[in-house]
């Protein structure tokens, strides 16, 4: 386990852990890229399992390359746990909104945070299309491409705009509503004030990958972040799922959960 005494020193070598992950993701989407314009394959091809692509394997064979040979452990969405009993582990999501890279709409991501046994120490997540950078150090502040980044302070449901994922079958109150495609993006976005919340609207759908990096840039940007149920979201398993609700303030948080609640009756 990570001393306090270890964690400063510790936090700067696991951004710099992080950022070459996400380095050798896009690269090697880049590379990947150039091999289908000259193939017949293409980033629609599908992996191994239902919701994979061809894109989701390329993208975590880059990223396991360069976070086992650090000796973190790792858990991915893509191949599961990997833990080396250091109590250290990067939850990846190597490509979130892989269905919106495979049809050219730039709201995709990879999400990297690592976690200690206190919880998320350190988050980076990098919009793959645009090349926008989110990264947080718990109790260090959240940032945008190296500028601070803060909620939007709107503190009621009808001045709010959120992002849905999944589909609700009524109206909760929002003054207007998003469904981008990409978790982990969407939560930065709450960080950065661009929307004001987010719900998720399916039942227990959503992995640690999805959610770790994005929920520390939340606390860490002023806003809250929580699951539907209760339950914590540090959790660390490849089995773990949970519904995530996100606001920038609590009086908002406390209304999205209210809403999301009422449609389980």
């Amino acid at each position: 386990m990570i001393s306090g005494a270890q964690t400063e020193r510790s936090t700067v070598w696991l951004q710099d852990l992080l950022e070459r992950t996400a380095d050798a993701v896009a690269a090697a989407l880049v590379a990947d890229r150039t091999d289908v314009e000259t193939s017949d394959a293409s980033w629609r091809d599908r992996g191994e399992r239902p919701g994979q692509y061809r894109i989701d394997l390329v993208a975590d064979a880059a990223a396991l390359d360069v976070l086992r040979a650090d000796g973190v452990g790792v858990l991915s969405e893509e191949s599961g746990l990997e833990d080396r009993g250091n109590g250290l582990i990067v939850a990846v999501d190597p490509v979130d909104g892989s269905t919106n890279a495979s049809r050219g709409l730039p709201w995709y991501a990879t999400s990297l945070c690592a976690v200690d046994e206190e919880g998320p120490l350190v988050a980076l997540v990098v919009n793959l299309a645009t090349g926008t950078r989110y990264r947080a150090v718990r109790g260090g502040g959240a940032t945008r491409d190296g500028r601070a980044a803060r909620v939007s302070g709107v503190d009621r449901s009808e001045k709010a705009l959120v992002v849905l994922n999944g589909y609700p079958g009524r109206h909760l109150g929002w003054r207007q509503y998003r469904a981008l495609g990409a978790t982990a993006l969407d939560l930065c976005s709450v960080a950065d004030g661009s929307v004001d919340g987010t719900v998720d609207c399916a039942h227990d759908a959503l992995g640690p990958w999805d959610f770790l990096g994005g929920s520390l840039l939340i606390t860490e940007a002023g806003g809250r972040v929580g699951d539907l149920h209760g339950r914590p979201l540090d959790e660390i398993g490849h089995g773990v799922r949970r519904t995530p609700v996100s606001a920038a303030t609590p009086a908002l948080f406390d209304e999205l959960l209210e809403g999301r609640r009422s449609l389980d009756g």
